[in-house]
C-alpha cells in the first residue's frame, strides 16, 4: 500500500508532511505507518525515507482545523533512529515553518496578496502558531532567495510567530516557580554514572515554545560556545540534566523510562567569538548570547525554534541563565549564537505574549510511499 506525502524543508529541518485525510486517525497506527515508511528501527534508516539525523527525521500529519481562528491542525512526530519508536511529545518551529509553506501551496489557506497568513495549532501542545507566507502578486512561490542559519540554500519567505507561547506544556514560563537552581543529576540509563565535574549544574527549566532545561555553561566548566564535535562529549550528561529536569518540570513520572524529546536541553554562555559550521568567522559582539543544544540526543546543528523562544523569554525574566549570560538581558530583540550563526528573536508583551522569527521554506518533492499492508488500515 502507499501513503502520499510531501517533502519540504523549513528552516534548517527536513520534514515529510502527510495529509490528515489519508492518515489513519489511531495514533498508535500512525507510528506504525511512519516507522514503516522511515525504517526507523534501522540507526541508517536506509530502508525508508528517513534522514538518519534528528533534524531529518521528522513528520507531520497535517490537516484543516476545526477551532475558530485556526486554518490548520498538525500532528507532530520525531521519528526515532534505530529505536522503531516515534516521540510525541513536542512541537517543531521548523516543520511549522514548512507547514505553512505547505498549506498555501495546497490551496487549504487562501491565497492573500503577497503575504498570506496562516494559523496553526500544533496538536501536540496545543501550541497557536502565525504564519506569513510570501506570496508576491497572489501567487505561490516554488523556490527564493531567504537564507537562515545553517544553511546557504534559499527559499521561500515565511515569517513565524508563537502566540502566548509561555507554559504552554506545564501551565507556567518556570515550572518549579524560580528562575535557576541547582540540579541534583541521578544516573544515565543503563547505569552509567555522571562525572563529577558536571554535577551539580545550575540550571532554568523555562516552558515557552517547549518545554527546555537550560544549563550555566561557565559553571559547568564550558563556554556554550562547543563546536559540534566537542558537544558530542557532552551529550550523556546533558541527557542526564534532561531526564531529571523533566521529572521537576512534571513532564515525566520519577522512576518511569525517560524520553529524549522534551524537556530539551542545552547549554548557555556569554558571546565569545568563535566559527560557524559554515567557516563564518563571528564576532563576539555580534550577538547576545551562546547557546548549543541538543536535537534528540545529538548536538544540534543551529537550534530549534522552539528552543529559541524559550531562550527570548528566558532572557526577559532576571535571574535565568540566559539573562545572566545574555549582554542585552530585559531586551526584546535576543540574537542568539548558534553553531550555525546568529539567530534574532523579537518577542513582544509581558508573558512574552508573541515571539516571532523569520525563516524559509521549499518544497522539495511530492511522493507516493510504499508502506507494508500491515501498517495501515484497510480503509486507508
Amino acid at each position: 500500500m502507499h501513503v502520499p506525502a510531501t517533502l519540504v524543508r523549513g528552516g534548517t529541518s527536513k520534514c515529510w508532511l502527510f495529509p490528515q485525510v489519508h492518515m489513519p486517525a489511531d495514533r498508535d497506527r500512525i507510528e506504525r505507518v511512519l516507522v514503516d515508511a522511515y525504517g526507523a528501527a534501522d540507526p541508517v534508516q536506509l530502508d525508508g525515507v528517513g534522514g538518519a539525523t534528528p533534524t531529518t527525521s521528522k513528520a507531520a500529519v497535517v490537516g484543516a482545523s476545526a477551532h475558530d481562528g485556526v486554518a490548520i491542525d498538525y500532528l507532530f512526530a520525531q521519528v526515532g533512529i534505530g529505536t522503531g519508536t516515534v516521540e510525541w511529545g513536542s512541537n517543531c518551529g521548523n516543520c511549522a515553518t514548512a507547514i505553512a509553506l505547505y498549506a498555501v501551496a495546497e490551496g487549504l489557506v487562501p491565497l492573500k496578496g503577497d503575504r498570506t497568513p496562516v494559523v496553526m495549532r500544533n496538536i501536540n501542545t496545543g501550541a497557536v502558531l502565525e504564519a506569513e507566507v510570501a506570496t508576491p502578486g497572489g501567487r505561490v512561490q516554488e523556490f527564493g532567495d531567504r537564507t537562515v542559519p545553517g544553511t546557504l540554500a534559499g527559499g521561500v519567505p515565511v515569517g513565524l510567530t508563537f502566540r502566548d507561547p509561555a507554559g504552554a506544556t506545564t501551565g507556567h514560563l518556570l515550572p518549579t516557580g524560580l528562575p535557576a537552581q541547582e540540579l541534583r543529576l541521578g544516573e544515565l540509563a543503563g547505569g552509567a554514572s555522571i562525572p563529577a565535574s558536571t554535577a551539580p549544574p545550575k540550571v532554568s527549566m523555562v516552558d515557552a515554545g517547549a518545554p527546555v532545561v537550560l544549563v550555566d555553561a561557565l559553571r559547568a566548566g564550558r563556554t556554550g560556545a562547543e563546536t559540534l564535535d566537542e558537544m558530542r562529549v557532552e551529550v550523556p550528561w546533558l541527557r542526564a540534566t534532561r531526564h531529571t529536569a523533566a521529572v521537576l518540570m512534571g513532564l515525566a513520572e520519577a522512576g518511569a523510562e525517560p524520553g529524549d524529546a522534551v524537556p530539551k536541553a542545552g547549554l548557555v554562555g556569554p558571546p565569545v567569538a568563535y566559527t560557524t559550521t559554515l567557516g563564518e568567522h563571528v564576532a563576539a559582539d555580534e550577538y547576545d548570547v551562546s547557546v548549543r543544544m541538543l536535537s534528540m540526543n545529538s548536538p544540534h546543528p543551529a537550534i530549534g525554534l522552539t528552543s529559541a523562544v524559550a531562550l527570548a523569554a528566558a532572557n526577559i525574566v532576571e535571574g535565568t541563565v540566559v539573562a545572566n549570560a545574555s549582554t542585552a538581558p530585559g531586551r526584546r530583540v535576543l540574537r542568539i549564537g548558534t553553531p550555525a550563526g546568529v539567530l534574532a528573536v523579537e518577542s513582544s508583551g509581558a508573558g512574552p505574549d508573541r515571539v516571532t522569527v523569520a525563516r524559509a521554506a521549499r518544497i522539495l518533492c511530492r511522493a507516493r510511499i510504499l508502506v507494508r499492508d500491515q501498517a495501515l488500515p484497510a480503509a486507508a
